[in-house]
């Protein structure tokens, strides 16, 4: 559970160079969950979540969790869809944001075997992360951010580009950091994984909140015209 939900949407809204990106937008997530935020490529999937972690100015309205911004910052993680990796061994990109945080030197490295060994990584420490596969890449990325027991986590279409048996185990890693009790928000266009994964969904088209309800309440009864056509797969604008 954690100290900083839940997170306050009111008239959020993102510009750049004149053009509305996302909103404006109201929602309030609460505690406990796994949000996906949906819509198709192009919809402002990564502005939102941007936007919620922070990293983009607001032109208008708050986004406002129940602590300070200094101290949200410090509670969050983000994945990207691209990882970025340090050019250093795959032991350093786990212990680095351990190192940072002033953890001792011997307990950043016990933690990281033991993460790289959840991730299947354990036989590859002194490997260069650089020359990973791109599931590894997104393994390690995932790892480095969890390493640190972040309340909230951010992902941006995690499991993009990512084979079928990989995806799977990036699932894996996050319900079980769901049941970690961190709270997670992200994004894909991909149906199934959000069925498999949301306990609610937030659809956004055009930067614009089209519909925000429970996982199943969406799947089987979508209340937009475009939501319900995004579902079955046809092409939306």
């Amino acid at each position: 559970m954690t100290s900083m939900m839940p997170l306050v949407v009111e008239k959020a809204q993102v510009r750049r160079r004149g053009k509305v990106l996302i909103g404006p937008v109201n929602f309030t997530l609460q505690t406990s969950g796994l949000t996906v935020v949906m819509g198709p490529n192009g919809s402002g999937k990564t502005s939102l979540l941007r936007m919620l972690h922070g990293v983009v100015r607001l032109a208008d309205g708050t986004v406002s969790w129940t602590c300070d911004k200094t101290s949200a910052r410090a509670k969050q993680a983000f994945v990207f869809q691209n990882p970025i990796m340090l050019r250093r061994s795959v032991r350093d990109n786990l212990t680095f944001p351990l190192r940072i945080l002033n953890v001792p030197r011997k307990t950043a490295n016990a933690e990281a075997e033991r993460w790289a060994a959840r991730i299947g990584l354990e036989q590859a420490l002194a490997r260069s992360a650089t020359v990973l596969s791109g599931g590894e890449k997104q393994k390690l990325a995932l790892a480095r951010a969890l390493i640190r027991e972040p309340e909230v986590l951010f992902l941006d279409e995690p499991c993009a580009s990512l084979d079928g048996r990989a995806t799977r185990e990036i699932e894996t890693l996050l319900l079980q950091a769901r049941a970690d009790g961190t709270r997670i928000i992200m994004a894909t266009h991909d149906v199934g994984q959000a069925r498999r994964l949301a306990s609610e969904v937030l659809f956004i088209l055009q930067g614009k909140l089209h519909e925000f309800s429970p996982a199943e309440v969406f799947f089987e009864n979508a209340k937009t015209d475009a939501a319900r056509a995004f579902l079955n797969g046809d092409i939306i604008e």
